[in-house]
């Protein structure tokens, strides 16, 4: 028992004598969020610095490791040390100073820099290396040591909950409730961050050794993960062949499906890799000579996805990523079907070096390419229309309401991007005063309705009704006067009522689309898709926002009643023949006299 406990002591000096930096970021990351945590219950509001703090911190421990990693390798680690806490420094006064000014555009930063910084764990001790079973092995056993720190970290988590728990009901110490999650936040960073450094035990000397491969692991990709991307691939090649049958452009999310095929398997070729060349199941062989293959038309049909959307609305952050993803994937499949001696550091190396890309190079950057983008995109918006008058907007022009909200969204977005100046430049002093009083406040909500509302004379240009229409009774108050009986109806739930010898039933029924059906004793039917089909034509003409009305009801007479039907609000979607209503309502019956 005794060795025991000095082995676990022993392991913990040697995490925090070999990871001690790593240690500080998860310690200061806790600590901050912890602080943050309770600002916001005090305040009920968010401290910004210590949210940056957290941000920072929590940048820093993928930093600091990956830096440990390559010291371990070429040494200098007090060198490499200081190199990162200047990086994390300087990124901390990079993000905006308060609240107001974290914009769309932050976040566009933040989650490529956490991206990067995995990246770089994955890679960087073998930049130069040619240990490819090494390389493996590291990354392998990095995953593995991920996946149990996560069971780990959860079980003592919830169990030093429910300790603490167990004190302050049997011993009656009343702790603040706080606690438990100020728990919570410091193991869940710094205890998981501990324990994923004990799993690593000496470093990269220990990542880096040859193990045996992990039954499960290969149990997973051989049988479950392989036969799924298998089936997954031949859905893409159906669907692209309905493309070019009936000669139509791919759908927009389509792009996002090409994705996650391609990265599920690369990775999925990854986990394999060392099993290519020995005994394994037929089609592990086959996925790995023919996965690449497969690939080139779809990565063919991605770039005429992300080029249909980009041609028809111009470059946004997301769709510059997803460009930037489809010229990865591209340049993965050209090296691994061109090139005679491959590795397979090229796939995170690659990634890593065009998301550096994406944020660092000038002019090409995803923030300058976006920006410019959507100002050519305004510019002919505005041109198209000949709405410019003298160089501004000539906002009393008559305009369609999508060109409307089209240039009022573009000045959101350029608003949120620092593009004062350029949008000044479009407008009137009037309306540059509006303008400036939203900006100089930082409220860019408030943008995006300021400018829609410039424009006085839209005309409706589509049927805001094509697909959705929304009511709301500013009655709430039913009155059930000369009515006899009362029924609650919700939405497509086959409800029944009877009234003396009669029986009245709700249900949905398909002639040949769905439909909700009010019947009297199986024979006369009362069908309600001609009802909220009248009732939205009735309110096409009006704003696609919200419609309020005195009251939404519905009259019907069924044999010897007269039925009502009373909704406090109604929503009507139509999916191609398909007309469906949900909300709850009222059926109020009468007997005609």
């Amino acid at each position: 028992m005794i060795k025991r406990v000095k082995s676990i002591f022993r392991k913990a000096t040697d995490v925090f004598s070999n990871d001690l930096m790593v240690l500080l970021m998860a310690f200061l990351a806790a600590i901050s969020i912890i602080c943050l945590n309770e600002v916001n219950f005090q305040s009920k509001g968010i401290n910004f610095f210590y949210l940056k703090f957290a941000i920072v911190s929590m940048l820093g421990i993928s930093v600091m490791f990956a830096l440990n990693m390559l010291s371990q390798r070429i040494g200098k680690r007090m060198l490499l040390e200081l190199l990162g806490v200047a990086f994390l420094v300087s990124y901390f006064f990079i993000l905006p100073k308060s609240e107001k000014d974290f914009t769309d555009h932050y976040a566009f930063l933040l989650f490529p820099t956490a991206l990067l910084s995995h990246l770089l764990v994955s890679f960087i001790p073998f930049i130069g290396d040619r240990r490819e079973l090494n390389f493996w092995q590291y990354n392998k056993n990095l995953f593995i040591n991920i996946v149990l720190t996560a069971i780990f970290t959860g079980v003592l988590t919830g169990g030093v909950e429910l300790a603490i728990l167990a004190v302050d009901k049997l011993f009656d110490f009343n702790f603040n409730y706080r606690i438990y999650l100020h728990t919570f936040s410091f193991l869940a960073v710094f205890g998981s961050c501990f324990i994923f450094l004990l799993f690593n035990e000496k470093g990269l000397s220990y990542l880096e050794r040859d193990s045996n491969y992990p039954i499960i692991l290969k149990f997973f990709t051989q049988y479950i993960l392989i036969p799924l991307l298998l089936i997954y691939a031949v859905i893409l090649y159906f669907y692209s062949a309905k493309i070019l049958i009936h000669w139509q452009l791919p759908r927009g999310w389509v792009s996002y499906l090409i994705l996650a095929y391609s990265v599920v398997g690369i990775l999925a070729l990854l986990l394999v890799h060392p099993l290519k060349e020995i005994s394994a199941k037929s089609w592990v062989r086959v996925f790995s000579k023919i996965f690449y293959y497969t690939l080139v038309p779809l990565v063919i049909l991605l770039f005429i996805a992300i080029f249909t959307r980009i041609l028809a609305y111009g470059y946004t952050e997301p769709r510059y990523f997803v460009l930037l993803l489809a010229l990865w994937l591209g340049s993965v499949v050209l090296y691994f079907v061109l090139a005679k001696k491959t590795t397979i550091k090229y796939i995170p190396l690659s990634l890593f070096l065009f998301g550096l890309f994406s944020l660092l190079m000038p002019y090409l950057n995803t923030f300058a390419v976006a920006k410019r983008s959507q100002k050519t995109e305004l510019d002919k918006v505005l041109t198209q229309n000949q709405l410019l008058d003298k160089g501004t907007v000539n906002f009393s022009k008559k305009v369609s309401d999508t060109v409307a909200d089209d240039i009022s969204n573009k000045f959101y977005f350029l608003a949120q991007r620092g593009e004062q100046d350029y949008l000044y430049s479009l407008l009137k002093p009037s309306e540059k005063k509006l303008l400036s009083k939203s900006i100089n406040s930082k409220d860019f909500g408030s943008i995006e309705p300021l400018i829609r509302a410039q424009f006085k004379d839209t005309k409706i240009t589509k049927n805001n009704w094509d697909n959705q229409a929304v009511f709301i009774s500013k009655n709430q108050f039913y009155s059930v006067k000369d009515y006899d009986f009362m029924m609650l109806v919700t939405s497509f739930n086959n409800a029944e009522m009877k009234i003396d010898n009669d029986v009245f039933t709700v249900s949905e029924e398909y002639n040949p689309s769905r439909d909700l059906v009010i019947s009297l004793n199986g024979k006369e039917k009362w069908n309600l898709e001609s009802s909220f089909l009248n009732l939205v034509k009735e309110h096409a003409s009006e704003e696609p926002k919200d419609i309020e009305l005195p009251e939404i009801a519905l009259e019907h007479d069924l044999g010897d009643y007269h039925l009502k039907l009373l909704f406090s609000n109604l929503t009507i979607t139509k999916e191609k023949n398909n007309l469906f209503y949900f909300n709850n309502a009222y059926l109020l019956i009468r007997k005609k006299k």
